[in-house]
């Protein structure tokens, strides 16, 4: 049988036909790159802004804004009590001019740099132990803000929630993107199998003739399929991975002190998935579109 005689070489009977075909491949090829690329890019987004949301969550700060002519007993004051508090791990006062000296690194920003150190806010400081709760942090801050010598206090609560609702709007648009990925997937391969199977035909009559089942004839092309998917999806990690780097390269680093974190790729089982996912759909909508065009 023609089966027993080529099964053990299906791989390279895929290979042999799809020579010829080169060029149908690395245009299929870059099809679905350009697809994953749009797929990628949405869960690199939402990997960082997950990231910036759990480490500006577990940061445990707070910043307490003092008003303007506050004497300094008074602000020793507030600080010894504030160090004898449970769950403030330290306190760290920062001057208007040392306020000044961090924001105004340099003078490239001459608007910035004109500024008097009085129109940079006195602050405190906090940072908390990590077994402090919500609710804690809340009673804390809602006593700070009845103080007469502080004008408000920022918990980075707003932040985060903002964060979190942005986070809830990439992974939608995540979810939205997989789904055109999934319709690109299936147009792009079912045109190439179309295609393919056009330039075959008398190979595939070939085969029925001297009783190739239907599974041995469909199997090159499901694993062409397969190699596709995984092949776009890999390219388009390695693209996405090229421009990360170039873009990493030029992060300011005062932005990334601001964020507590620097830009990260997706984690190597996030890759890993995309290219499976990518061979996955490749081979299914191969396996479909020729059951659908021949009845093989």
């Amino acid at each position: 049988m023609a089966s027993e005689r080529y099964g053990v070489r299906v791989p390279m009977k895929a290979w042999r036909p799809g020579r010829g075909d080169m060029r149908v491949h690395v245009q299929s090829i870059f099809s679905l790159a350009v697809a994953f690329v749009c797929l990628a890019a949405s869960l690199l987004v939402v990997t960082n802004l997950s990231a910036v949301r759990d480490r500006w969550s577990r940061a445990g700060r707070a910043t307490v804004y003092l008003r303007d002519g506050v004497a300094d007993p008074e602000v020793n004051e507030l600080v010894r009590a504030l160090e004898k508090t449970p769950g403030v791990k330290r306190v760290r006062h920062v001057t208007s001019v040392e306020a000044r000296r961090e924001i105004v690194v340099d003078e490239s920003d001459a608007a910035l740099a004109s500024l008097p150190p009085a129109a940079f806010p006195a602050s405190l400081e906090l940072g908390f132990t990590d077994d402090i709760g919500e609710n804690d942090l809340q009673s804390i801050a809602l006593k700070l803000r009845a103080l007469p010598a502080v004008e408000t206090v920022e918990t980075y609560q707003r932040w985060t929630e903002r964060l979190s609702s942005l986070l809830g709007g990439g992974v939608s648009a995540s979810a939205a993107l997989a789904v055109v990925v999934m319709c690109a997937v299936f147009s792009v391969i079912s045109s190439t199998m179309r295609l393919l199977l056009s330039r075959r035909r008398t190979e595939v009559e070939v085969l029925k003739l001297v009783g190739a089942t239907n599974e041995f004839v469909r199997r090159p092309f499901v694993i062409e399929g397969a190699m596709q998917g995984a092949a776009g999806a890999a390219a388009a990690i390695a693209l996405l991975g090229g421009l990360f780097f170039l873009v990493r390269g030029r992060f300011d680093h005062e932005l990334a002190n601001l964020l507590g974190l620097s830009p990260s790729f997706l984690p190597w089982t996030v890759s890993l998935g995309l290219v499976l996912l990518g061979g996955a759909l490749g081979a299914t909508t191969a396996l479909v579109s020729l059951r659908r065009m021949a009845a093989i």
